[in-house]
């Protein structure tokens, strides 16, 4: 699988996105954080009408720089990330999440740089990510690419 582009979300990629994320969760958490806050995650996380409404709604919220999705060369969608700048001076990583079959091959770095590309274009000199667990399978993702504990679930790096 070779990734082909990182571009802003469109309308028709909502359920995907949906799917993306409630799968990623699912098989990152299942069987660490139990059967309720999982189901809960998802319930949150990767409700459709929440997505499409932050696709759809031109400008958004006061902060909100939209979703990004990852493409591989045959155009389906491999990942998915949301961010902004709620603060002055700090950008925040909603969400990144991969496919289970394209993580470890640039999706979520590449997802990464183009979200952290969008928060220094809007002022931001540090940037945030708030995680479910101390000890999150995605904790080595983010050590490598310099975040470190502010909290033992949120973490901050300089931009």
């Amino acid at each position: 699988m070779q990734l082909a582009d990182v571009r802003t979300a469109a309308a028709g990629d909502a359920t995907t996105i949906s799917r993306l994320l409630a799968d990623a969760i699912r098989g990152s958490y299942d069987g660490i954080l139990g059967e309720i806050p999982v189901r809960r995650l998802v319930s949150t996380q990767c409700a459709l009408p929440r997505i499409r409404a932050e696709i759809e709604i031109p400008g958004g919220a006061p902060g909100w720089l939209g979703w990004l999705v990852a493409t591989d060369a045959e155009g389906a969608v491999v990942g998915a990330a949301a961010g902004g700048v709620p603060v002055p001076g700090e950008g925040e990583l909603y969400a990144l999440a991969v496919a289970e079959g394209s993580r470890r091959r640039g999706v979520g770095s590449a997802l990464l740089a183009a979200a952290t590309d969008r928060m220094r274009g809007y002022g931001a000199a540090e940037q945030r990510v708030s995680l479910p667990l101390e000890a999150d399978p995605s904790l080595p993702f983010y050590d490598k690419r310099g975040f470190t504990p502010l909290t033992p679930t949120r973490l901050t790096r300089p931009l």
